[in-house]
């Protein structure tokens, strides 16, 4: 962990200090598109540092959700129903949030890691029918494509409130 990889989003709750630390950033869930759900999503979990007035902090984990189109070309940022990165900020600092997102988080080392973890584990999983042939290669494929997002496709994909989850794979 360098210290100088961290960045710092100034929030009325105080300050959020994000490190680039591979224990920070974890993929807890993916999903697959399906005849209900046509779109392929990861959610993270990002830990980081509040420093609260006072010199008072914490540590915290909140989420969000990056879901794509089938065929890649769409990208949106979506918030999670609970405990999401977005969450009660202000337009300024969910601007910023979304700053950090495409210029710091995807290409931080910990980003890298986590989706390298989650191919890691898909890898291990027992196979038993075609349908979960077609699951596995799917779900690395989309895992690809998402270790190679740039900033301006962060800063173009739009943010929305999460109505409903379904994910597939929890880890």
């Amino acid at each position: 962990m360098n210290v100088l990889d961290a960045r710092v989003i100034n929030t009325y709750r105080g300050l959020e200090t994000y490190l680039d630390s591979g224990e920070n950033v974890t993929v807890k869930k993916i999903q697959i598109p399906t005849q209900n759900h046509p779109f392929y999503e990861i959610q993270f979990g990002i830990e980081y540092f509040l420093l609260r007035k006072g010199k008072y902090y914490d540590r915290q984990r909140n989420y969000f959700i990056i879901q794509m189109n089938p065929d890649f070309t769409s990208i949106t940022l979506k918030e999670t129903e609970t405990e999401s990165l977005f969450s009660v900020k202000s337009e300024d600092e969910r601007k910023a949030t979304k700053v950090l997102i495409g210029e710091w988080l995807i290409q931080s080392n910990s980003y890298k890691q986590s989706i390298q973890e989650s191919i890691d584990r898909i890898r291990k999983e027992e196979i038993s029918t075609e349908e979960d042939i077609n699951q596995k290669l799917k779900t690395k494929n989309f895992l690809k494509k998402i270790s190679y997002l740039t900033s301006s496709d962060i800063q173009n994909a739009p943010i929305k409130k999460n109505t409903q989850v379904h994910m597939t794979m929890t880890f």
